[in-house]
């Protein structure tokens, strides 16, 4: 598979889209946070943030297969949450199964599971890790 340049999620779709130089490599189905509707705007809310970040570092030791960072707060989302006095939170991943559940991909799938991450089954998040480098830039759409 090439390596992709940029990546885009769409939430409603709930669809993550690996792409390189404007052409669609492969689409995966996701997992959002267990209240997708909307942009993140403080950590808890169980939202999955929405806009242009960049997938800044790989976790290969996360607690689920494989993670790869969201640049998820930027100062915008900093900010925001600053001014009502909340936490913006952060650790928003792209990542797998937690370890161990691998299995059940098929069906967790099916519903918003996460805190806010973006999640896909074990054998997409290998794909995805070996497609994307670090600093590949991404948009969350609503």
């Amino acid at each position: 598979m090439r390596k992709a340049d940029f990546v885009v999620v769409d939430k409603a779709k709930r669809q993550v889209t690996l792409m390189h130089k404007g052409e669609a490599i492969k689409t995966y189905r996701v997992a959002l946070g267990g209240s997708p509707v909307g942009h993140k705007r403080q950590e808890g809310d169980q939202k999955t943030p929405e806009g242009h970040y960049l997938l800044d570092y790989k976790k290969p030791d996360s607690a689920y297969y494989k993670a790869i960072h969201i640049s998820y707060p930027n100062a915008a989302d900093k900010t925001q949450a600053l001014e009502r006095g909340l936490s913006p939170g952060g650790q928003i991943m792209i990542h797998g199964q937690k370890n161990g559940f691998g299995w059940l991909g098929l069906v967790t799938q099916q519903i918003d599971w996460t805190n806010g991450c973006i999640a896909v089954t074990d054998s997409d998040m290998e794909e995805i890790w070996q497609a994307v480098d670090p600093g590949t830039p991404i948009q969350i759409n609503p």
